[in-house]
């Protein structure tokens, strides 16, 4: 990946000792809640990846 990705991540909560609140993609311009710490890197791998398909578009 050529281009660096900025996330913005907000915290609003912290329930079942794991981190629930909000992602924004700069780039992308989308904002999506997640519930958990694994959903938040999923939402971040896929955004890298939809931003390097992009790339080769």
């Amino acid at each position: 990946m050529k281009k660096k990705q900025t996330f913005i991540i907000e915290i609003s909560d912290i329930q079942n000792q794991s981190y629930q609140g909000e992602i924004e993609w700069v780039q992308g311009h989308k904002k999506q809640a997640f519930r958990s710490v694994m959903e938040l890197l999923r939402l971040l791998d896929s955004a890298v990846h939809e931003a390097e398909d992009n790339e080769h578009v």
